[in-house]
């Protein structure tokens, strides 16, 4: 399989589009931030963007497009977000219908399409810190658990908080707390640390997105809140139509990630 580590965003764009990559982006483009979708339409993309707004940890946005604009302007060069995305995922009233790899024929002239960060961007800052990144060792998806932790809600939408899970030392979760707190834009520091229990996870090993987690002797799960939130929420409000990318899969932009570094 071909590395696409030291990619550019644009080529990880360009592969997307004619079907090459049709899996989960992670450890892709290293050194460009992704980021997760949500489209809308109109109607509810002023309610969306408050409950953004409340909500930062999940869904930290880095563009929100014009009605009917499908072409990334802000955060990315020559991008259609109708293609650019490996899997999307369509949830009618609520339920998810279907996965298809791009959104060309459910495209309409008032759809709203958001960017919202993702914590993949900030692995790059822990592998450099030597904090290895399991799912990425192991070519696989991060896993990502429904919690009982409630969004701050607005008229529209509301549900609970989705986070993902990398599996630490405790020595190198401390370290990755810091590191982390740097990248606001992209979920910044852990909202958990041990103990999946009390955030409701009654099974680690089984994720209600992504692939089963290895965890070895003396590492703990970290949890961060995770861009996966809108569908949990797409979920429990059933909004007429929300359209996501697929968890894991997203899209790259041509951010380099050391710009969002606060520090």
């Amino acid at each position: 399989m071909t590395n696409r580590r030291f990619h550019s965003a644009k080529q990880i764009r360009a592969d997307v589009r004619s079907s090459i990559i049709t899996g989960p982006t992670t450890g892709m483009a290293e050194g460009y931030t992704q980021a997760n979708v949500v489209i809308l339409k109109k109607e509810f993309a002023f309610d969306f963007l408050l409950f953004c707004q409340r909500n930062p940890k999940a869904c930290p946005i880095l563009e929100v497009t014009n009605p009917g604009e499908f072409l990334i302007k802000r955060t990315a060069e020559n991008a259609d977000i109708r293609t650019d995305v490996p899997a999307y995922r369509i949830y009618e009233d609520g339920v998810y219908s279907k996965e298809v790899d791009n959104i060309v024929n459910y495209w309409e002239d008032d759809m709203v399409a958001f960017l919202l960060g993702c914590s993949f961007t900030f692995e790059t800052a822990l592998m450099e810190n030597n904090i290895p990144i399991r799912h990425i060792e192991e070519n696989a998806n991060v896993p990502m658990y429904q919690t009982n932790i409630s969004c701050d809600r607005t008229e529209a939408f509301s549900g609970p908080l989705v986070v993902s899970m990398r599996p630490m030392t405790a020595q190198n979760a401390i370290r990755a707390t810091q590191i982390t707190s740097r990248f606001p834009d992209v979920h910044g520091s852990p909202v958990h640390i041990g103990t999946p229990e009390e955030i409701g996870i009654s099974d680690i090993y089984s994720p209600d997105f992504g692939d089963p987690p290895i965890i070895k002797d003396g590492e703990l799960p970290v949890f961060w809140a995770c861009g996966v939130t809108p569908q949990a929420v797409a979920m429990n409000s059933k909004p007429p139509l929300m359209i996501t990318h697929a968890p894991g899969c997203m899209f790259v932009s041509d951010i380099k990630d050391q710009t969002l570094s606060v520090l």
